[in-house]
């Protein structure tokens, strides 16, 4: 562990990848998005699923280099209820920085705490 960084906190590479996948939420779909990932030995930093219209979606943040996205991608679209699969460069801020509450106006949210 480099000096000055807290035990237990993992330092990832600069590969980070923003997934966001849209699938039909039938019974074991997520699990099965998940576990391609998770059958590489690839850390879960960030999951992030939510109902998205009449489907789901799920955003995860992986480490990843060029060979596994295409992997990924593969196993993704062989899974029969997913719809799309996107990707990006995720920023290390936008995955760290505290957010407030969805649905609570930032100045409502810095006025109670004031309070």
């Amino acid at each position: 562990m480099p000096a000055g960084q807290p035990a237990g906190r993992r330092r990832y590479g600069g590969n980070m990848q923003s997934f966001q996948i849209r699938y039909r939420n039938t019974q074991g779909t997520l699990m099965r998005i998940l576990n391609a990932a998770s059958r590489r030995a690839l850390d879960l930093p960030v999951v992030h699923a939510e109902a998205a219209g009449h489907d789901h979606q799920v955003t995860l943040a992986l480490d990843v280099n060029q060979k596994q996205v295409g992997q990924l991608y593969r196993e993704w679209y062989g899974i029969a209820d997913v719809i799309k699969v996107s990707s990006g460069a995720a920023h290390a801020a936008e995955w760290t920085a505290a957010h407030p509450p969805a649905g609570v106006p930032m100045e409502e949210s810095r006025a109670a705490a004031r309070a």
